[in-house]
């Protein structure tokens, strides 16, 4: 049996839109790191980049359960002495609402230069506008 191996021209890439608003963070963020990396493709090879590009809206109204909004923390170091900044939930989508999406998509690609190549196709938005009309994104259901 031989391998197949998908060149960069000859894949074909679609835009996927997920909305956010009300749907829990971990399924979310699971449902866009799969088509990111391609998952949903028969031609997936794990290291290549395979994936489609993904746009979500609504990411300031992401649910979480239980008392995560409180409990669970984001952990930041600035590179200087004594520069550990911790948020929980609720403050950082307060200052930095796609941040939280955003953080847990890139846990679940790979490290390296192939996850932050993935990453470049993730677009987050707060609210309902994007400016991605023209690519017509399909709609993809959490």
């Amino acid at each position: 049996m031989k391998t197949i191996f998908v060149r960069d021209v000859d894949q074909k890439r679609d835009w996927y839109i997920i909305d956010a608003a009300g749907k829990p963070l971990g399924r979310v963020a699971a449902k866009a790191a799969s088509v990111l990396r391609g998952k949903n493709k028969a031609t997936y090879t794990p290291n290549q980049e395979m994936g489609d590009y993904v746009v979500i809206i609504n990411a300031a109204q992401v649910a979480v359960s239980g008392n995560k909004e409180d409990d669970h923390l984001y952990r930041h170091y600035t590179g200087f002495v004594r520069g550990l900044r911790t948020y929980s939930f609720k403050k950082l989508i307060e200052r930095h609402p796609t941040d939280p999406l955003k953080l847990t998509i890139n846990g679940m690609l790979p490290n390296g230069r192939l996850g932050r190549k993935m990453l470049g196709n993730l677009k987050i938005y707060a609210g309902a506008e994007h400016p991605h009309g023209a690519q017509n994104p399909k709609p993809l259901e959490v």
